[in-house]
């Protein structure tokens, strides 16, 4: 028997949504509350690889991704003057997937697949509306929610992001988010020419790389080295951007420059992390996601993890009879997996940011890499 019939999901984000997709077609009564009323993802391209697409194919939507996204061979690392190829690194295949190692897909697009799945799963949807106050007993939780309704569940699932309101509101004393000293700046523009996978370009304090999205289209990053967490006003995007490329003497980049304008779908975010200590949960509330083990980007895992998250709290509640014992093999599952990427993904950062041991980040890369194949 379910260690839950009736469970809240809070937060409609990539986390949420896989926590609820799963519930759900597990036969749990199973709502989700987004905040947002337009369900909107902000952002630029977002890179995945096989254990992302892994996850992917759990959830039932590995299909609709090869619709809209793309998926591409190896990560090859360019001269910074002449566009030359200093090497080709492998991204090795998920079994059993028939995709390659390497894909990325546009964040809103990945939004829309997994928010129709949701609905297609039978989750009942709370646009525009999130909880006002958390009340529990032994038996379940009381919800009051912002648009003055109110209900009762087993179980909530808190999906609510890196400035998490119920962490805030349940673990008060929790690690806050930390920067890390880099920032990086997204845009979508068309795939240059020659360019079939993963390209980047190494700079001093600033990084450089293109991945392809879907057909005729790419992601392009910059990842910066910034002492401080500066605020960047949006009329400052365009024209701070285009400086970070002029470092870059190659012609694809300066290319690249040239075509981008205010359409570009222009981003800018500080890199931020946390890893809050277990117990994530207080009582019949279990926090998921970037609440809890938030990273910054360095090995694309973010994501990933958040949405193992929701999978595996659903197999837990799905296969255990109480609420607590759910929550205790959800952790067991998931404390080294979570803590690895955001830590190891912190020393990729600070390694990149004081000039240190490029083979120790190649083989620190190489070993996470490795280990997020493991199954979850």
């Amino acid at each position: 028997m379910a260690a839950a019939k009736k469970v809240l999901v809070i937060g409609g984000g990539f986390s949420g949504m896989s926590a609820a997709i799963m519930l759900a077609k597990g036969g749990v009564n199973t709502h989700l509350a987004e905040i947002d009323a337009g369900w909107r993802s902000y952002g630029a391209g977002i890179s995945l690889h096989g254990a992302t697409l892994r996850v992917l194919d759990t959830l039932g939507v590995l299909d609709r991704f090869r619709d809209m996204g793309s998926a591409t061979d190896g990560v090859q690392i360019r001269m910074p003057h002449n566009d030359q190829m200093i090497v080709a690194l492998p991204t090795p295949p998920m079994p059993g997937l028939g995709l390659p190692g390497n894909a990325a897909i546009m964040r809103p697009a990945l939004a829309s697949i997994l928010s129709q799945e949701t609905r297609a799963a039978g989750v009942k949807v709370r646009l525009g509306c999130s909880f006002q106050t958390i009340t529990q007993d032994d038996t379940g939780v009381d919800i009051t929610f912002t648009d003055g309704t109110a209900d009762r569940f087993d179980a909530v699932i808190a999906a609510d992001g890196l400035y998490s309101a119920v962490r805030g509101l349940l673990m008060p004393n929790a690690p806050k988010p930390v920067y890390v000293g880099q920032a990086v700046w997204r845009a979508e523009i068309p795939t240059p020419e020659g360019l079939d996978t993963l390209n980047m370009w190494l700079g001093k304090g600033v990084k450089v790389g293109i991945n392809p999205v879907s057909a005729g289209r790419s992601y392009m990053f910059i990842t910066e080295d910034r002492p401080t967490n500066d605020w960047v006003a949006e009329d400052d995007l365009l024209p701070q951007m285009k400086a970070l490329l002029a470092q870059f003497p190659s012609p694809l980049l300066t290319r690249v420059a040239a075509g981008l304008d205010a359409d570009s779908k222009l981003i800018f975010r500080p890199l931020e992390k946390v890893l809050v200590p277990q117990p994530w949960f207080v009582g019949r509330v279990m926090l998921i996601g970037d609440a809890v083990h938030a990273s910054t980007p360095h090995l694309g895992a973010g994501a990933c993890i958040g949405m193992e998250d929701g999978i595996v709290i659903a197999e837990e509640l799905l296969a255990h009879d109480t609420v607590a014992q759910a929550f205790d093999a959800h952790q067991a599952r998931r404390w080294e997996r979570c803590a690895m990427v955001v830590n190891n993904s912190g020393r990729l950062s600070e390694i990149e940011i004081t000039g240190g041991d490029q083979a120790e980040h190649n083989a620190l890369m190489g070993r996470s890499m490795g280990a997020l194949t493991a199954p979850i």
